[in-house]
């Protein structure tokens, strides 16, 4: 029985959050790069003692959040806790101990009250530059995709370890803002730290370990009686993905037992021989998500919701990449992990499984600014979200990641690159009762006055977001360079003055576009969502005399 009443235990928790808020705001302060400060490209979480997750951030990426447990653990494999000291940081961008790729950076911070330890945290961020090639999945090993830091202590009792930063920096095209970054996650966990220490001080807490216990059996107590509510069984899904020579195939078999969820990945097709692979931490980070969005989206994410949970996957599918397979790319595969969950259980939960989502898609940009600083950043993109039963899908919203676009104003001082045009594309959302999200149009020009170089990391160019229930299929995506369509996972050099255009793929629609009413799709046009063509075509529908042609509706 925990030592806590409902109401205590549910302050406590709730300051253990704004703890970990007060680490994502130092961080966002404090960073060098649009990829953390604006775009959100991170993530911060809390740790008892014996390195259980107390509490992430409000705003963290979730598979950040899910792969930290696994990095702390190697973490404390190679220092244990009787060989830290107050003032330690450890760092590491091991994509199989870390987040899956070298461009995040795993900063873990000990907390100690006086002489004991008590805690950890631990933030995240993915670096505008760790060498190599760059950002990009078009290499064919991980040697090729920049420098590995193993763990290390990037901080020693408080003192700087300037020969690992010093090897950092010498291996990255722009060490000022790296060195940002870094010093940016070494700046926020010492936040955490004391703030974790002020909060133990006010309530009189000696020992997180019995709050922690509370924290963690509640959640996974709820957690375990929405698993027993699925009827025990096997629920299978397989996908079509777009690979670098045909499909690939992504399978999961869900096993439900009593108050236990094992998934097989058993299925799955294999590595290859592109930056794309997902290791299998990352692929463990998208599987907790999908569950936990499925049966308890409503309750702060914690070690207990994560507990009833095992997954397999055989080594070296595409899922389970082992080193030194290159995995740069590997959020372009591994975000499919929910679509592919989600449709296994669909059957199950029928009220709860959305129409699949146009997905993120990023672009990265590497080259020289026209003022002549070096630039190295990501533009982030997203297609339509699927519908659910009795919700239509928001336009560009990113899934299942939750980063954030620049502000126009800002990428364009930052980058030199001319955004030429934002706009929703009528109708690339499926209709359905319920419609998709529709995805937007994005017009890049380079205007640097030097050659750019261009990575880009997108799925749905062949196999397009599915309805449910007699939805429609969400529009494809398409990359295209000067008017021509290019490998949404291709690396290209840019002239200057080259366009560049992002078609974004629509989310797909719930339920029989019959039963969408007039009234409805009248908003849809005035949106800016349908034209009054699609409306006729896909509808059947005719709404011209309310809106006369296409043309004067998207003029209008």
């Amino acid at each position: 029985m925990s030592a806590y009443d409902s109401i205590d235990l549910g302050i406590m928790w709730d300051r253990l959050i704004s703890i970990t808020d007060e680490i994502v705001s130092a961080l966002i302060r404090t960073s060098f790069s649009t990829i953390v400060r604006e775009s959100g490209d991170l993530s911060c979480v809390l740790f008892d003692a014996d390195g259980n997750t107390l509490a992430q951030g409000t705003y963290s990426v979730p598979s950040f959040t899910g792969t930290a447990p696994i990095t702390l653990r190697h973490m404390l494999k190679r220092f244990p806790i009787e060989e830290l000291r107050p003032g330690d940081v450890i760092i590491t961008n091991d994509p199989w101990m870390g987040t899956g790729h070298l461009f995040d950076v795993s900063v873990m911070r000990p907390v100690f009250r006086g002489t004991k330890h008590v805690g950890f945290t631990l933030s995240v961020t993915h670096l505008a530059d760790i060498g190599g090639l760059g950002f990009t999945t078009t290499t064919t090993e991980i040697f090729e995709e920049g420098i590995q830091i193993p763990i290390s202590k990037i901080v020693r009792e408080g003192h700087l370890n300037e020969d690992l930063i010093e090897l950092i920096l010498k291996n990255v095209r722009l060490p000022e803002m790296v060195y940002g970054d870094l010093m940016a996650n070494i700046t926020c966990n010492e936040v955490g730290g004391r703030a974790l220490v002020e909060f133990m001080d006010e309530y009189g807490v000696d020992d997180l370990g019995t709050l922690s216990a509370a924290i963690i059996s509640q959640s996974e107590r709820l957690m375990r009686d929405q698993i027993r509510a699925i009827p025990d069984g096997i629920y299978r899904n397989s996908l079509q993905i777009e690979g670098t020579d045909g499909p690939t195939t992504l399978a999961a078999a869900v096993h439900i037992r009593g108050d236990q969820v094992h998934l097989d990945f058993t299925g799955t097709g294999p590595v290859v021989k592109r930056g794309i692979n997902v290791p299998f931490c990352y692929t463990r980070a998208f599987t907790l998500y999908s569950l936990k969005c499925l049966l308890l989206p409503e309750l702060p994410n914690n070690e207990g919701c994560s507990n009833p949970i095992s997954l397999e996957a055989p080594e070296n599918c595409i899922l389970n990449a082992l080193s030194p397979w290159p995995t740069g790319g590997r959020h372009i595969f591994g975000h499919y992990v929910a679509p592919l969950i989600n449709g296994a259980l669909r059957s199950a939960l029928p009220d709860r499984v959305p129409a699949e989502t146009g997905m993120l898609s990023q672009l990265n940009c590497q080259g020289v600014h026209r003022e002549g600083n070096r630039i190295s950043t990501i533009y982030f993109c997203a297609g339509g979200y699927g519908a659910l039963d009795g919700f239509d899908g928001h336009a560009a919203v990113p899934a299942p990641s939750n980063m954030i676009g620049s502000p126009t104003e800002v990428f364009e001082h930052e980058t030199s690159l001319f955004v030429v045009s934002k706009r929703l594309q009528p109708d690339s959302g499926g209709g359905g009762q319920f419609t998709g999200g529709p995805g937007p149009e994005i017009k890049l020009r380079n205007d640097t006055e030097n050659p750019l170089q261009l990575s880009c990391f997108a799925g749905r160019t062949e196999f397009p977001a599915k309805g449910i229930d007699g939805g429609r299929d969400g529009s494809l995506r398409q990359h295209r360079i000067n008017g021509d369509l290019v490998d949404s996972k291709g690396r290209y050099m840019l002239k200057p003055g080259d366009l560049v255009t992002v078609s974004e793929a629509g989310g797909a629609g719930f339920g029989d576009p019959s039963r969408r009413t007039r009234s409805q799709l009248e908003i849809d046009i005035e949106a800016g969502h349908r034209s009054v063509e699609g409306v006729l075509r896909d509808f059947k529908v005719d709404l011209r005399k309310n809106f006369g042609s296409l043309d004067k509706a998207t003029s209008d």
